[in-house]
């Protein structure tokens, strides 16, 4: 039986982990739940669970991670504020199935470097796909990664069509229920960039190696192609309970996690190159990724800050991602990579960023 932590515990990703935990009891104990907020439904949750150690924040996290004896520490918070309980996790050596891409894409080399081989199981649908394709092949034998990208609420428009978007028509997401920080991220690709820097630093594969394509019906998770021309993908509904289990138990798989395919009934994929005019995003996270040091958490922060600006109404969709080119090109990354340099350049980030926004303010 796996004793699990799990972070983020009223969100998306922290419920469906408890749907996967409440099917299979004899698999798994929860000895520890964190959230954000939502007080009332952590209590409900604990008493379901039986769940002595509770908490609410980063700190609290952080604080129980280090402190509470547990096998997998499931990370499903959204945004930097996950760093410290990654951190955490890592030097008490825990398994950390990661759900919370920006702690990694932010502490970079700091997070890596804390990481013992496998101590990090991905639980985003494209990095655990990938994960799930690369047993088919020794690493020398890679050629390039293919993250897959529904496309999102705005796929196949262009550029200037996006101009004048609404909120409500981003969080319009055609296939995943999510937050509304990762669902905007979805319609700006921002979020498939971010995922772009976490593949790189998850299986240490080139930025040039790593192409993003798209495909709507969500289906193929990612692909890996192989020297040989191989190229073997990763399939199943839509549904983030089948990832969340393996990111449980790796390497094993947990027996009805997810609905399978129904081969029976006639249908189509398809896939399409990404439109870069019209998201600029994905190169432009491939550009920060490769400058490393502090400019992923920079590239973090703006857009953070965008997005809660464009909710807001003070500006455009497309100034989310201008926004974020124009802090990046204003900052000046120290040489060496800290905790404290990774604090001192969100900071900066974020004020920098409401400069930027009280600039293009409608």
């Amino acid at each position: 039986m796996k004793r699990v932590v799990i972070l983020g515990s009223t969100g998306s990703i922290g419920e469906q982990a408890l749907d996967v935990i409440r099917k299979h009891p004899s698999k798994f104990q929860v000895v520890g739940l964190v959230a954000g907020s939502q007080a009332d439904r952590v209590r409900q949750q604990a008493d379901e669970f039986n769940v002595e150690h509770t908490g609410l924040g980063a700190d609290e996290a952080v604080a129980l991670v280090r402190d509470v004896p547990a096998d997998v520490v499931l990370n499903g918070i959204t945004g930097s504020i996950g760093l410290g309980p990654t951190i955490a996790a890592l030097t008490a050596g825990r398994t950390l199935a990661l759900a919370n891409k920006e702690s990694l894409i932010v502490g970079g080399d700091l997070v890596t470097g804390l990481a013992a081989p496998g101590q990090i199981v991905p639980v985003d649908s494209e990095h655990s796909a990938i994960a799930q394709a690369l047993r088919s092949g020794r690493p020398d034998e890679v050629r390039r990664l293919i993250l897959t990208a529904s496309g999102g609420p705005f796929r196949g428009r262009d550029r200037a069509s996006l101009k004048d978007v609404t909120p409500a028509e981003a969080l319009n997401h055609p296939t995943w229920d999510m937050g509304r920080v990762v669902t905007t991220n979805s319609a700006t690709l921002m979020n498939k960039g971010l995922e772009v820097i976490e593949a790189h630093l998850l299986f240490g594969v080139s930025y040039s190696d790593i192409e993003v394509v798209v495909h709507p019906q969500s289906i193929v998770h990612s692909m890996v192609e192989f020297t040989d021309g191989s190229t073997i993908a990763q399939a199943s509904p839509p549904d983030m309970r089948l990832p969340i289990a393996l990111g449980l138990t790796w390497p094993d798989r947990l027996s009805g996690s997810g609905a399978p395919l129904d081969w029976r009934t006639a249908t189509s994929w398809e896939f399409a190159p990404l439109d870069d005019e019209a998201f600029p995003a994905v190169e432009l996270a491939k550009t920060v990724g490769r400058a490393r040091r502090t400019y992923p958490a920079v590239y973090n922060a703006a857009n953070e800050e965008a997005v809660e600006a464009f909710h807001d109404g003070r500006i455009g969709f497309l100034d989310i991602v201008g926004t974020v080119e124009d802090v990046l090109e204003r900052h000046a990354a120290p040489e060496q990579l800290t905790l404290e340099a990774l604090h001192e350049a969100e900071r900066w980030a974020r004020a920098e960023a409401q400069l930027v926004l009280s600039a293009r303010e409608r």
